[in-house]
């Protein structure tokens, strides 16, 4: 793809990976206001639909620029959809019931970023194939995959709880009351600009976003720059593609096994800190290693860290609020977040610093300390706020709800 597209002139290869994250950043908001009025079948399908689309035309591409087309538009379409899932889950389920279900949503993409390269690996054989280059089938099958998913998306995703048609009423009725019981929210309220912007001026929603950048950012970078990370320690093509599997693997138990554990015991904020530990852990063997072995053990850390750190960052913020347009606002917000990640990881990931990509590295041994500053920030204000609560000293409820306290 390289040779045929011209992607090693200048830093046009970063370029094409940065130009996804904009419109992926910048839809999140408008999206989940659309969710709301489109409804939640519609407007996913849309998103996956157009997802799908996209990529069958990635495999038809010509030059650089089509290329960077079809990735900005990829980026407008999958960025409607990740955080619209995550408000949709958090709607269903009580505060302590939510990473468990973020972590199966996102457990599908690391799995699939696991076995891409395996795919990958698999469709080089296809060479020449139909007159068509094996990266080019790699976009045509992986485009034409989705489009499958976008009609059973359509077929079987649920909506919102109030507006379910697979429930009886009485099930409805048991699920609605089960949320208000546990936050008092399960009537959506309207989401206005005045809302918005009320709900944007928590500074929490801030503290979420930045720990949600700090793990987005090298789990994109993973992504993108994993083969080539592999191939500067001599590994060929093929091997690369395949050895970027196993730490796929890594990160889809680390992430499962967290999710659960993090919600029996109800906290978020101690997980989320291991979670750190392990990308910085991980990046500094992986940077500053001389052998292969503990260089590639490194990439296990990092990717397990990340993978796991997302899910236990959106249900640490969705626990912390209570009504359903700042559900919306907020999940939106962090996500996009994970857009600037991505942004980040490009601009630091650059071709210039092959092999040792050392500004990367400090760039995530940085973010991961500033992690750690949030949470023990976030932390000691949820401690200090839950205790005041408890001693009648606040003037109102917790997030204006009765009863309710916040999960550390």
């Amino acid at each position: 793809m390289g040779a045929e597209l011209g992607l090693s002139i200048g830093n046009r290869y970063s370029v094409v990976g940065c130009l996804y994250f904009v419109p992926y950043t910048l839809i999140q908001l408008p999206g989940n206001i659309f969710l709301r009025f489109f409804g939640v079948r519609l407007w996913l399908t849309i998103c996956v639909l157009g997802w799908g689309v996209t990529q069958l035309g990635m495999g038809w591409v010509k030059t650089w620029g089509q290329l960077a087309a079809c990735r900005t538009l990829l980026g407008l379409f999958e960025g409607g959809f990740f955080p619209a899932l995550v408000f949709v889950i958090t709607t269903w389920y009580k505060r302590h019931e939510v990473q468990k279900r973020i972590a199966s949503f996102y457990l599908l993409s690391v799995i699939i970023g696991g076995f891409s390269g395996i795919l990958a690996y698999g469709i080089t054989f296809m060479k020449n194939k139909g007159g068509l280059s094996s990266w080019r089938w790699i976009f045509i099958l992986e485009g034409i995959a989705t489009i499958v998913l976008a009609i059973l998306n359509h077929l079987f995703i649920a909506d919102f709880p109030e507006k379910n048609t697979f429930l009886t009423p009485k099930q409805t009725k048991f699920v609605l009351r089960r949320i208000e019981v546990d936050r008092g929210d399960a009537v959506p309220d309207e989401i206005t600009a005045s809302k918005v912007l009320h709900h944007m001026a928590d500074w929490t929603l801030w503290a979420y976003a930045l720990m949600f950048m700090a793990s987005a950012m090298p789990a994109n970078a993973i992504a993108f720059f994993g083969p080539t990370i592999l191939s500067s320690m001599g590994f060929d093509l093929k091997d690369s593609l395949l050895l970027t599997t196993p730490p796929y693997i890594f990160a889809a138990l680390t992430c499962f096994v967290f999710a659960w554990i993090s919600d029996r015991a109800k906290i978020r904020a101690p997980f989320i800190a291991i979670q750190a530990v392990l990308m910085f852990t991980g990046i500094v063997v992986t940077g500053y290693a001389r052998q292969n072995g503990p260089r590639y053990f490194g990439l296990f850390l990092v990717n397990g860290g990340a993978s796991t750190a997302i899910p236990a960052i959106l249900a640490y913020s969705a626990n912390n609020i209570v009504s359903q347009s700042k559900r919306a606002v907020q999940t939106a917000v962090v996500v996009s977040a994970g857009g600037v990640g991505g942004i980040f990881a490009t601009l630091v990931f650059r071709q210039q610093d092959y092999p040792k990509y050392m500004p990367g590295v400090w760039a995530i041994m940085s973010l991961q300390c500033s992690t750690l500053l949030l949470l023990i920030l976030t932390s000691w204000h949820f401690v200090r706020q839950n205790r005041l609560s408890k001693e009648g000293k606040l003037q109102t409820p917790l997030e204006g709800q009765p009863g309710f306290f916040y999960t550390l």
